[in-house]
């Protein structure tokens, strides 16, 4: 059985697109699926500090296409990908959270209400009280999960998947790892993917 791993923060669009898919993927070609919850800007700042650059000083063009791009990929997918207004936002307590879940067999449902809140409903996920009302959506109990986040084991968790994916030669989310060492970065490499697994 082929194994992927998926390496995401759900405070990136482009990665709730490619959380959509990867179930389906892994399904079909009868892969096993490692859910690897991230700190994205843990990882910019370590190998990617170009990323703020760009944020700083747009190719007007270039941002143009990327609203369109992002768009156009959404409703092919069926999902509602709106522009929060915390952008970016600091995920670590829901990407810590996201362990919580994981625990409990709970973290896709979590990562797709995470996802559904920030880029759905424009919430706010760096603030407890919205992430209280996505672990009661999903079955968690809030108080519990958010003294657990606080816990040295949960912070250690979520920054050592963090500094793993940086020395595997990661730079971003979500990035995808077949069977160890066959590296695949952004939902548009989802299509290789599916190719690989079915080699």
């Amino acid at each position: 059985m082929a194994r992927v791993e998926f390496f995401f923060d759900c405070s990136s669009p482009w990665t709730y697109l490619a959380f959509h898919r990867i179930e389906d993927v892994c399904t079909e070609a009868g892969a096993d699926l490692v859910w690897r919850p991230i700190l994205v800007g843990g990882v910019f700042n370590a190998v990617n500090e170009s990323v703020y650059e760009q944020r700083s000083n747009p190719v007007p063009a270039k941002a143009r296409y990327y609203v369109k791009d992002l768009r156009d990929w959404a409703r092919d997918y069926g999902l509602e990908i709106g522009q929060p207004s915390v952008f970016p936002v600091n995920s670590v307590r829901a990407m810590r959270a996201a362990y919580v879940a994981l625990d409990q067999g709970l973290l896709p449902a979590w990562a797709r209400a995470v996802f559904e809140s920030y880029w759905g409903d424009l919430d706010d996920i760096s603030q407890p009280d919205v992430l209280r009302r996505i672990a009661g959506r999903v079955g968690l109990d809030a108080d519990d999960l958010l003294e657990r986040i606080e816990r040295p084991e949960y912070k250690q968790r979520l920054r050592g998947a963090t500094e793993e994916l940086i020395e595997r030669g990661g730079f971003g989310s979500p990035t995808l790892f077949v069977d160890g060492d066959d590296m695949y970065f952004g939902n548009d490499r989802l299509e290789l993917v599916r190719h690989r697994l079915a080699r």
